[in-house]
């Protein structure tokens, strides 16, 4: 069911959303993108004639506790957030500092349609990571409707996100319009994509994208693969790595993927020079080498030029692209140069070439953003994990609660 089909005139809506931003020593929120995103479902809510509740995790406070063994109330309250939140939802957010309880009810019960309460951090309590039917039960008591809209804790079976929904009739449950885009980007990949389709992964580890790769083989026509996980590959073929970023014991692994890519069709596109440096430092000398030929006292932190030309030319021939992990350590600089080059080459293709372009979640999304063409391509997901998981054609609980 979607959020439109509802009926909320006149009730209590709960709404599960990731507020889950990053703050400075000032408490000011650095990145609001979450809470941008969510502001639609939040609007339409209120527009609607809807009381909206809206809960939400930070942090994880249960595994930061003061010295006293007491929550840091201070480092993990929501509270901060709002200020920022008004201002994307144009009007006064109250404020009540439980989840469930008596609090709670109360500040609910006071609520009027076109108001919005944000309950305290879901994650004070132990029940949450642990699905708690109790929780989850105190938290269904305070609304007549739940909408989902936390995509980014999609794949966590927690109360807040799965068992709360459990709570609700068919009818009194939906995902909300972030969550649907969300799963919308993802199937638009998945089942009959625009051909050619092209994947590019980056990151460190190998191990972490095994379950991607295994199912990008089935769908995509071209694997470009960055980042450390590169060297990875690199080694697993005889080359030399240095002191490269590398998992040893998966250069099988890495031989198993090619060889079942040559099987299936899929063309893999491996770095064919690297940037290097003496040291994980913005300020290392730096060099430009052959994949494969990194001395011993070097460490790959980049792809080179040639593999940026090579990689670009493969993103423009492409009709949808999903990015999922940095080519290089981009928080630096001068290490940045290959990545913010596939953002623009992502970018070009989605205006030039009409692709659809998904940008997949964590690392690539902070790349996007450093590049500034957020904007210039199709989708940007919330939801690092979550969209990891989904691609890999996992079933997400918070996504099978609400079916």
């Amino acid at each position: 069911m979607g959020l439109k089909d509802l009926n909320v005139s006149g009730k209590k809506v709960l709404v599960r959303v990731d507020f889950n931003v990053p703050l400075d020593a000032d408490k000011k929120v650095t990145d609001d993108t979450r809470i941008a995103k969510a502001a639609p479902t939040i609007k339409y809510l209120l527009e609607q004639g809807a009381a909206v509740i809206l809960m939400s995790h930070l942090g994880r406070p249960l595994k930061e506790l003061k010295a006293d063994g007491s929550i840091d109330k201070d480092a993990f309250s929501l509270a901060p957030i709002i200020p920022t939140l008004e201002d994307y939802v144009g009007c006064q957010v109250s404020f009540v500092e439980d989840t469930i309880g008596e609090a709670a009810k109360a500040a609910v019960a006071a609520l009027e349609p076109g108001q919005i309460l944000l309950l305290e951090n879901t994650r004070y309590y132990k029940g949450e990571e642990k699905g708690d039917q109790d929780l989850a039960k105190g938290m269904a008591e305070l609304a007549d409707v739940y909408v989902n809209d936390a995509f980014g804790a999609a794949h966590r079976e927690h109360a807040s996100t799965a068992t709360v929904a459990r709570f609700f009739d068919a009818h009194e449950r939906a995902f909300g319009f972030l969550m649907e885009a969300e799963l919308e980007g993802a199937e638009r990949l998945l089942n009959n994509p625009e051909r050619p389709v092209t994947a590019i992964v980056g990151g460190a580890k190998v191990s972490d994208k095994i379950l991607l790769l295994e199912k990008l083989l089935d769908f995509a026509d071209n694997i470009i693969i960055g980042g450390a996980m590169a060297y990875t590959f690199s080694l697993a073929q005889g080359g030399k790595v240095g002191k490269s970023l590398v998992e040893r014991d998966k250069t099988d692994t890495a031989l198993e993927l090619l060889k079942k890519a040559e099987a299936k069709g899929t063309k893999i596109h491996l770095p064919v020079d690297t940037v290097v440096g003496k040291d994980f430092s913005n300020e290392t000398p730096r060099d430009t080498v052959a994949a494969g030929t990194i001395g011993d006292e070097w460490e790959g932190l980049d792809i080179g030029p040639e593999s940026v030309e090579r990689f670009s030319a493969v993103i423009a021939q492409s009709k949808s692209i999903l990015w999922n992990g940095p080519m290089g350590v981009f928080e630096m600089p001068n290490f940045a140069i290959g990545t913010n080059a596939i953002a623009k080459a992502v970018a070009k293709a989605t205006k030039d070439n009409g692709a659809y372009s998904l940008i997949g979640g964590g690392d690539s999304v902070s790349a996007i953003n450093q590049a500034g063409l957020a904007d210039e391509v199709s989708f940007v997901s919330t939801g690092g994990g979550a969209m990891l998981e989904l691609l890999e054609g996992k079933e997400l609980p918070g996504i099978a609660a609400i079916r």
